[in-house]
Order: C-alpha cells, then sequence, then structure tokens
C-alpha cells in the first residue's frame, strides 16, 4: 500500500478531524474539470436547489451521483492519488459511498453546522466515515469556503434536527464546541484538497462575492465499515485509477461535452 502522507498527516487528520493537501490535482486538471462541469448537459439538467434554511432564504445548488461512471467527476473520486490517503489512513481499501457537484455560484447559498455522519450513521455501524473536497474554483471566505471546528471530531456524533433541506447539529453543543474549540476557514486554491471526518462539525457562508465556488465533495467510507440498513447497499468498492486512467477518463468526457 503506498503511503503518500507523512505520519505527522495522519496524525493530524486523526487529532483534528481534518487535513489539507495542496496542490494534489494540478491546476490544468483542475481547470479542465471544471470547464466539462460548465459545458455538461447532465449538470444543468439534474441541479436542484437545496432550500437550507427557514422561512427565506437562498438556495444551496448541487447535483447528487450516487455512484461512480464513466466521467471526469468519477475519474477524480476514484483516482489513486485521492484515495491512497484515505487506504492509508485506515489501513483499508475504500468504497465510494456518493459524489457531490457543489455549484456555488455568487448569490447561493451555505449550510449550518452539521457532521456528516450526523446524516448517514443509520446507513453504517461505525463512523469510520470520510468526506473530501476538491476546490474546482478559488475556495476563499469570501466566496463561502468550508469551515470546521478543529478537534470536533472526537465529540462523536451529535444529535441532528432539521432546518429546510438539510440537518443541523444540536445548537446548544454546537455553541459549546464553538466556546471551547477553534473554527477553522478552510481555503483551497484549485486543485488542493480537504479531507474531513465524518464527525467533525462543519459549515459554510453563502457566497457573497463575484466569484464563484464550484468543487466536489466526495464521500467514502473503509471496506471495512457495516451497512446496517434492510435495503442493498449503495456503496461501491474503489479499484483506484492510476494517472493514465485518470486522464484517459478526463480526456473522455471533454471531447463529448465539446461534440
Amino acid at each position: 500500500m503506498s503511503t503518500p502522507l507523512t505520519v505527522d498527516q495522519v496524525e493530524q487528520f486523526r487529532r483534528d478531524g481534518y487535513l489539507v493537501v495542496e496542490s494534489l490535482f494540478d491546476p490544468e486538471e483542475a481547470r479542465r474539470v471544471l470547464e466539462i462541469s460548465h459545458l455538461d448537459p447532465e449538470i444543468a439538467a439534474e441541479a436542484k436547489d437545496n432550500e437550507n434554511y427557514e422561512g427565506d432564504g437562498v438556495a444551496t445548488r448541487l447535483v447528487y451521483r450516487p455512484s461512480l461512471g464513466d466521467n471526469a467527476y468519477s475519474a477524480l473520486a476514484a483516482s489513486k492519488r485521492l484515495v491512497a490517503p484515505m487506504e492509508q489512513i485506515y489501513s483499508s481499501t475504500m468504497c465510494h459511498y456518493y459524489t457531490l457537484n457543489m455549484l456555488k455560484d455568487p448569490g447561493t447559498g451555505g449550510w449550518a453546522w452539521h457532521q456528516d455522519y450526523g446524516y448517514h450513521y443509520k446507513e453504517f455501524f461505525y463512523p469510520d466515515y470520510i468526506s473530501v473536497m476538491v476546490a474546482l474554483d478559488p475556495a476563499t471566505a469570501e466566496n463561502g469556503c468550508l469551515r470546521v471546528v478543529k478537534g470536533s471530531n472526537r465529540l462523536g456524533r451529535l444529535e441532528h434536527s432539521g432546518l429546510g433541506s438539510q440537518l443541523i447539529a444540536n445548537r446548544d453543543r454546537v455553541d459549546l464546541a464553538l466556546e471551547q474549540m477553534e473554527e477553522i476557514t478552510c481555503e483551497l486554491s484549485p486543485g488542493s484538497v480537504l479531507y474531513f471526518d465524518g464527525n467533525i462539525l462543519h459549515a459554510s457562508h453563502q457566497n457573497h462575492s463575484q466569484q464563484s465556488r464550484w468543487s466536489l465533495v466526495i464521500s467514502y467510507v473503509p471496506a471495512s465499515n457495516v451497512w446496517v440498513r434492510e435495503e442493498p447497499s449503495t456503496i461501491t468498492r474503489i479499484d483506484p485509477l492510476d494517472d493514465a486512467a485518470m486522464e484517459a477518463a478526463i480526456t473522455r468526457h471533454e471531447a463529448s461535452v465539446r461534440k
């Protein structure tokens, strides 16, 4: 098994609940996938608005993809570059759960504080759950980049309740976490990646800038986790793609959207 992370990086992820890896994909790779996203008719057809608020608010646009396919988004999601660090963290092969194309244009919304495992503990027995954000546009404080509460993964799963289209973590516990722990603004350049634990509290503001913030958010579990719902599992074990296979899939997708 390859070991792309240092011992200190693995320790940081386990302690703090998140890890930024700069330039995991180069800016040109990110630019090409972003351009494909803008040209892709499936994105335009399948994008939906999440109304993550009660009363008046600004919707959050996204595309939900429950499975991998022959496209640029899946090529990044299954790439050895992205998957190998998680294999190292969990000492396990990894399974894909879902991919989100996050379409955070100017004037679109964000997310209140929540944990991803707070959404999905009814699917998985263990809290071994990880999400990965791949920046396609620059992610900045001004355009509503992700914020995390450092070390909040060690709190375990908090109770969640509904807020419009999303679930939010217990407000009293979130307030206490923000008093006791450090809030981190996770700015990313295109091609950089944020790994974050399923139990870390995270949120994002609305995009009040003129710069879009498109990204991929991909969720995984190690193959050792246990699916607990009665219906068949929707997770897919990943056979990681080398750089040549990833490039070939991006090129095929690029050609198809340019026809």
